[in-house]
């Protein structure tokens, strides 16, 4: 293939603007990636202004969060075709008009519509985002800026429960979505103006079978596992939303394999260290959104906390987090990316074992320790696992890497989810004694016993994360010591 005559690396104009640039991702990043966890902290709010039971509200987290695991690796190959910095322009735009539509939605279905939309934007942006930053930067800058970049996917997919509460209180659910928009405004004009033209695009065609299989798998997977916690997992139609997903699934795999220019660079697995590393990102995700659905009804209806007070406490997790991260993304570079991940976990288990054992009458300054030590973890773990991720492929798959972990990521919300709610109401319908899909007034007794077990569940994943990457740290300084 024959390289470009030129780069951005060649554009003094780009060049004295690449951290501008860098912002202007960073700000569609936070927002795209904050709307998945921060109608949380609200949820209980809209179920009641909406007259839904819990299990319902779930859908207006889960079906964006959907929507961007069906689209995120379409859109990312719509960007090598069309142009990268074109299809985050779109994307952009989009997703304003996403945020400003969910503000007036008087429905259910109204509201999960738009929230489509906004997810519709969302993965136009996080297909095409790293691949840009990967593009305009040079080489010895290029970490620091995907670092950054992954430092803002994180504060913003658990920055929502808090900054959600601290909204809510002042201005509404409805405040939720529309602060995006003067924000986006903003970002979107300066982006317009400073953003320059693709230079690079790839003559190929769409890989529409790949794709249409994969939205299939997606949609009929989490279809399955949502709605069985309204009508049983043994209900025939979900036993066949299970049986497509596996199908489609496995005629995925099969269909990429045998592509030329596929959706999904399946060999990009082969390499263990980058499978390893996506994989415990992934269980991170999952173990934090078990916590990130659960927390806003724990603060609010069983500890009997404001939406405001809850989202303050609640907010320990990402300021935690905030100024954690900085210094383990530049420590990782003096002592190695492995060690980090290793002590981060250790943390989240410590936490997410004392977050298993918090009650009704627990001290506000006790959730206010777990809830700290969790960001602190999760900052340790999260910038050098993505440094992990980003440096274990050739430049070549920058591009594919960062959407593969951009998808990961969001599946592990949205399996975080399924996993937390699945669990708490089956514990909640076991002890009740008849099928519950949602508070029971008077029982927070019933509610505390479901909640128990999910975090004992999520503190195993976080073990088992743990225990992985203390594989990985073991290999790695094995292969330092064996050559001496």
């Amino acid at each position: 293939m024959n390289q470009p005559t030129k780069t951005y690396q060649d554009d003094p104009y780009i060049q004295k603007r690449r951290w501008t640039i860098l912002v202007i991702q960073n700000l569609f990043v936070f927002m795209s990636t904050l709307d998945g966890s921060i109608v949380n902290i609200a949820l209980p709010v809209i179920s009641k202004n909406l007259n839904l039971p819990i299990a319902k509200t779930e859908w207006v987290v889960s079906s964006y969060l959907i929507a961007i695991c069906t689209l995120i690796l379409f859109f990312g190959k719509l960007g090598d075709i069309i142009g990268k910095i074109r299809v985050f322009k779109m994307g952009s735009a989009v997703f304003i008009i996403g945020s400003f539509l969910c503000g007036f939605s008087t429905s259910l279905t109204m509201l999960v519509i738009c929230r489509i939309i906004q997810a519709l934007g969302a993965s136009m942006t996080m297909a095409n985002s790293q691949g840009i930053i990967t593009d305009i930067f040079p080489a010895r800058e290029r970490g620091k800026a995907l670092g950054l970049v992954g430092t803002f996917v994180s504060l913003g997919s658990i920055a929502g429960p808090s900054l959600g509460g601290v909204l809510v209180s002042l201005l509404g659910w409805q405040s939720i979505f529309w602060v995006n928009v003067p924000i986006g405004l903003v970002a979107l004009i300066l982006g317009l103006k400073i953003l320059p033209k693709d230079l690079t695009k790839v003559k190929t065609k769409l890989d529409i079978p790949g794709s249409l299989l994969f939205a299939v798998f997606i949609i009929s997977l989490f279809a399955g596992l949502l709605l069985g916690q309204q009508v049983g997992y043994g209900d025939f139609r979900i036993l066949f939303a299970f049986i497509i997903a596996i199908i489609t699934f496995l005629t995925f795999v099969w269909v990429e394999s045998h592509k030329g220019a596929p959706m999904l660079q399946l060999t990009l697995f082969k390499n263990s260290l980058f499978s390893l590393s996506i994989l415990c990102g992934f269980l991170v995700f999952v173990a934090n959104f078990c916590f990130n659905i659960i927390s806003p009804f724990y603060t609010e209806n069983i500890l009997h906390l404001t939406p405001l007070s809850a989202g303050l406490i609640l907010m320990l997790f990402p300021v935690t987090m905030a100024v954690i991260a900085p210094f383990s993304g530049a420590l990782s570079d003096k002592i190695g990316s492995e060690l980090l991940t290793f002590a981060g976990l250790l943390v989240m288990v410590i936490a997410q074992v004392g977050l298993a054992t918090l009650h009704s009458g627990s001290s506000i300054i006790m959730v206010g320790i777990l809830v700290a030590m969790l960001g602190l973890g999760s900052g340790l773990f999260q910038s050098p696992n993505n440094s992990l991720v980003m440096s274990t492929v050739a430049r070549t798959q920058l591009g594919i890497a960062g959407s593969v972990n951009s998808l990961v990521r969001n599946f592990g919300m949205v399996v975080g989810i399924s996993a937390a709610t699945t669990t708490l109401f089956s514990v909640m319908s076991a002890k009740a004694g008849y099928r519950v899909t949602g508070l029971i007034p008077n029982r927070p007794d019933i509610f505390i016993e479901g909640m128990h077990v999910v975090f004992i569940g999520s503190s195993i994943i976080c073990l088992v994360s743990a225990f992985l990457t203390g594989w990985r740290l073991f290999k790695s300084r094995r292969l330092k010591i064996t050559p001496q």
